[in-house]
């Protein structure tokens, strides 16, 4: 049995359907009801900040899936790994993320250093996916597309290879049933390079008209983004997107050696989400 934390996500859902299309036996855990689960798929309300409902969370699974909330701060790393093992886990994919490897001395992203750690420290079978920029992160622009036909957004014009969730979701499946990824550690992006004002015109395509771009300062983004998300994961964020380092420009071939095709570009991942911004 596979469980998977996080299922109701933007990776979790299409990681549980495309394991239970393979015929896989399947948990989907996550902190609130989760309606519209595939067939044969059990669900287990849970939080992972729950140290003392980690075992039942945990029971009777071979692999995890271990996808943590936001940055995970509120998370105690060795603890909720350390109930896997109790467990009898056999095998343990966690998503981190690239600025892991990229922003070593980044503090926003230090309790996911720790995950890593106490990972491949565990003694189980592990893998770790470490995502880019995610595609799905265009959801921020739903309303001012739908709305208004524009995108606001800074540094229009830096292009980075975001990657599509459902990419990330397929590599996890084939990490999460085939042993030979264990061990490994896979940086995930999109096919090539696409700045905020090319996205933009990406969504121009699929809602069937022009989408004009707003550009920004670094500071008016920031305002906007600190209503919903931690101050120190946007300040992540920003950096990344407006001083990119080159091996965040990058396109990795990680998701294409796993799953033997190209990585989805982002127009695809519009194409798919369309009805989000008409």
């Amino acid at each position: 049995m596979i469980v998977v934390t996080g299922a109701t996500g933007n990776v979790g859902r299409p990681l549980v359907e495309l394991l239970a299309a393979a015929g896989e036996r399947v948990t989907a855990v996550s902190r609130r009801p989760a309606a519209g689960l595939p067939a044969g798929v059990a669900h287990r309300q849970g939080d992972l900040a729950d140290v003392d409902g980690l075992k039942g969370l945990f029971e009777g699974a071979e692999a995890v899936y271990l996808l943590v909330a936001g940055l995970g701060d509120e998370l105690s790393p060795r603890e909720i790994v350390a109930a896997a093992v109790a467990a009898g886990v056999r095998r343990i994919v966690f998503q981190s993320s690239q600025l892991v490897g990229t922003r070593t001395g980044s503090v926003s992203h230090e309790v996911l250093r720790t995950f890593e750690t106490a990972v491949r420290g565990s003694g189980l079978e592990w893998t770790v996916l470490r995502p880019g920029g995610f595609a799905s992160n265009a959801f921020l622009w739903a309303e001012q597309v739908r709305s208004a036909r524009t995108v606001a957004a800074p540094f229009a014009d830096v292009a980075l290879p975001v990657v599509d969730p459902a990419d990330i979701a397929a590599v996890a499946a084939e990490a999460l049933r085939d042993p030979a990824h264990a061990g490994r550690t896979y940086v995930l992006t999109g096919p090539v390079a696409v700045s905020p004002r090319e996205q933009a015109d990406a969504l121009a395509g699929v809602v069937g008209g022009p989408v004009g771009f707003v550009a920004l300062s670094a500071g008016e983004a920031r305002s906007r983004l600190v209503r919903f998300l931690p101050e120190a994961a946007v300040d992540g964020m920003l950096s990344v997107m407006g001083e990119p380092l080159a091996e965040e420009r990058r396109v990795s071939p990680d998701v294409e050696r796993v799953l033997g095709r190209a990585p989805s570009p982002f127009s695809a991942w519009a194409a798919r989400n369309a009805p989000a911004f008409t």
